[in-house]
């Protein structure tokens, strides 16, 4: 079938007001780019004629400006599901502008599946190549492609030259049944593949292929400084230290690892501990840090659903395509963050914390609890379900002003039931087989800064103590009250709650 070759300005004349969108990508890696720009500019036209114009959209997860960027400044979104990083789009949330449905990772495509978002519209999918008989060939993600591409009424493919024709083979697209027909996910290790490399459509529903040369919108991460390095140290002393003693077998177990500079140091660390042995990773996404570890050998292999890495580190991966193409695999989100698929491995997983209360609950998505900083990702996909789940933060953070340390969480994303260990730059706190009181002051002890530890215990004497998870409530959000007033955590008084 010879498809038709369209401008992005036309490809986005085909959505209309009021419809869903489905995207591919994962981060900004793998995430259709032109077409949206172009959309967004449709917006501004139509609302500057009194016309509305909004659409839904529907992703694996974060995607780059010209996305969630440019559609959030022109007020062109209505509804926004799961992740994102954009800091337009993050103002437009906090300010009420857009609906905003943070949903675990994992739960994305079946969600749309099931009905629950409504009807998918249109599908725009980034790609490396397209076949007359349908085949769709993903760049750098897996995301929620496969899903939105079977639902969606039409498909716009934009075939983006800035990605190799190398990256060919590098999916494994598998996409479960619904209840009651599910049956399990045959992934026994990181390297198993169960799909196809490619996303098989009915040609027809390609309305039109848009030609781009349009490279990612790459996130560039902050180098590890004598902080994260601490922290870095902190996990793989704790990781290597419980393989001294059995409780994590002398081959290891696979890893998955968040975004950020925190994970990079993480994952630096745990490369250089030579006590660790070469291990494999089953992750949502793989950073410039891992890459490394590969081309090192201190990786074997590494399983996820995007490669979130800068430009030059992408191109690097498909020029030794022949070194990497038993070394890697990408799959849709619902498969790397599949909790079935966690348990089984065995997955280590570490994330990152905005705040821990002294219980063990994690808060990693508000800001004082009503700010949505990105959204929860697929840290609950792999915490509640991993061998070992740890946290990871800076004890402290604005110049010290703010404890992420505190009596109770502003909001709770992960709790205290999930949650296995707790680890800043201070130390770390092993939850595991503790009662709630112990557990306090494991993260008392261990985790907070010196210029909070005393406020901590101080708040803890403020309790009955015979509970069984004594709390203060009046003064339990007393410190994120004091953020809000004075700006200092540090600037609490207690006496003002007894």
């Amino acid at each position: 079938m010879a498809f038709n070759y369209i401008s992005a300005a036309e490809a986005a004349s085909l959505i209309k007001h009021g419809y869903n969108i489905g995207l591919s990508g994962f981060t900004p890696a793998g995430t259709a780019k032109a077409v949206t720009a172009e959309l967004a500019k449709i917006a501004e036209a139509e609302h500057a004629k009194g016309n509305p114009f909004q659409v839904g959209i529907f992703t694996g997860a974060s995607t780059g400006d010209s996305c969630d960027g440019v559609l959030s400044r022109a007020k062109a979104i209505r509804y926004r599901a799961p992740y994102t990083t954009n800091s337009d789009f993050r103002k437009a949330v906090n300010s009420g502008e857009i609906a905003y449905n943070d949903i675990h990772l994992s739960q994305m495509a079946q969600e749309v599946r099931y009905g629950f978002m409504g009807k998918v519209n249109v599908a725009i999918i980034e790609a490396c190549e397209v076949t007359p008989d349908g085949k769709i060939y993903l760049t750098a993600a897996g995301g929620i492609a496969p899903t939105v591409c079977r639902l969606a009424d039409q498909i716009i493919v934009e075939l983006n030259a800035a990605h190799s024709k190398n990256a060919m083979g590098l999916h494994d697209v598998y996409e479960p049944l619904d209840p009651p027909y599910r049956r399990e996910i045959p992934i026994y290790k990181p390297s198993d593949r169960i799909g196809q490399p490619y996303i098989q459509v009915d040609p027809k529903k390609i309305v039109g292929v848009v030609e781009t040369n349009w490279p990612d919108e790459a996130r560039g991460f902050a180098d590890a400084d004598p902080l994260t390095d601490k922290i870095g140290q902190n996990v793989a002393d704790f990781l290597a230290a419980d393989m001294k003693r059995g409780i994590i077998p002398s081959t290891f177990l696979p890893l998955q690892s968040g975004v950020g500079n925190i994970a990079n140091a993480v994952l630096g660390a745990l490369g250089r501990d030579k006590t660790i042995p070469a291990f494999e990773m089953y992750t949502e996404v793989i950073q410039n840090s891992v890459i490394g570890l590969i081309r090192d050998g201190r990786v074997k292999f590494g399983s996820a659903c995007s490669l979130t890495v800068t430009n030059d580190c992408l191109q690097g991966i498909y020029d030794d395509m022949d070194f990497f193409r038993d070394k890697l695999v990408l799959r849709p989100s619902e498969i790397s963050n599949n909790p079935e698929i966690v348990r089984r491995l065995g997955i280590i997983s570490i994330n990152t914390a905005i705040e821990a209360d002294l219980y063990g609950n994690v808060n990693s998505t508000h800001i004082s609890g009503t700010r949505m900083m990105n959204g929860i990702g697929g840290s609950g996909d792999f915490t509640r379900n991993a061998y070992i789940s740890i946290f990871t933060c800076p004890s402290v953070a604005k110049e010290g002003k703010i404890s992420a340390i505190v009596p109770m969480v502003s909001h709770a994303d992960h709790s205290e039931h999930d949650v296995n260990i707790i680890i800043t730059e201070q130390g770390v706190a092993d939850l595991r087989g503790k009662s709630p009181k112990q557990r306090a002051q494991a993260i008392i002890e261990n985790c907070a800064h010196p210029d909070y530890k005393n406020l901590l215990w101080d708040y803890l004497k403020m309790t009955d103590g015979k509970s069984q998870t004594p709390h203060a409530l009046r003064a339990a959000l007393g410190m994120h009250a004091e953020l809000a007033k004075s700006g200092d955590m540090k600037n609490i008084d207690w006496a003002q709650y007894k």
